[in-house]
């Protein structure tokens, strides 16, 4: 399993994060504390705050996932 935060600023975003990782053969748990939900999902990902940074989970060895949605992996400004 690999972890990684995403974030995100409006539907938009969400809707294009879903249909690259839908075209992915992996699992995909998304949430925050004991929220989490299918990250495949929109109703599931629409039900999460996006207020704030949410927990990506991928349940895959395969390592080239992180480059195909890196334009949604959070990273904290310095």
């Amino acid at each position: 399993m690999m972890q990684e935060y995403v974030k995100f600023n409006n539907v938009a975003q969400v809707t294009k994060f879903i249909s690259v990782i839908d075209t992915l053969d992996a699992h995909f748990d998304l949430g925050s504390g004991q929220r989490v939900v299918d990250a495949k999902s929109l109703l599931g990902v629409l039900s999460l705050d996006f207020s704030k940074p949410l927990c990506l989970r991928c349940h895959s060895e395969d390592s080239t996932i992180w480059e195909k949605i890196k334009p949604f992996i959070y990273k904290k400004a310095v």
